[in-house]
């Protein structure tokens, strides 16, 4: 019996750790610092490294990045910092 209260109290909790309204969202970054056909693979990888990162997709004739991630893991805000600390400033284009 302790056995099964303790399997439901656990499902319960897990499922309450996980919000309802939680969805993946899409952001596009401005990238202006990428010049080289290698750039954007080195914007890729530092996107894709951040927790919650789903999709990443860089345009070096675009300089921009899209990225499909979850918003209730990561934010808008730490992709950008995760390019900038890569070398390529970003910025949130709205």
């Amino acid at each position: 019996m302790k056995k099964v209260f303790a399997t439901l109290a656990l499902l319960a909790f897990a499922t309450a750790a996980v919000p309802v309204w939680a969805a993946p969202q899409t952001v596009t970054l401005d990238v202006p610092g990428m010049t080289c056909p290698a750039c954007p693979f080195t914007v890729k990888k530092a996107l894709s490294r951040v927790d919650g990162v789903e999709k990443v997709e860089v345009s070096l004739k675009q300089r921009e990045a899209v990225v499909t991630f979850d918003n209730t893991v990561t934010s808008p805000q730490a992709l950008a910092e995760a390019t900038t600390n890569a070398g390529y400033a970003a910025t949130i284009k709205h």
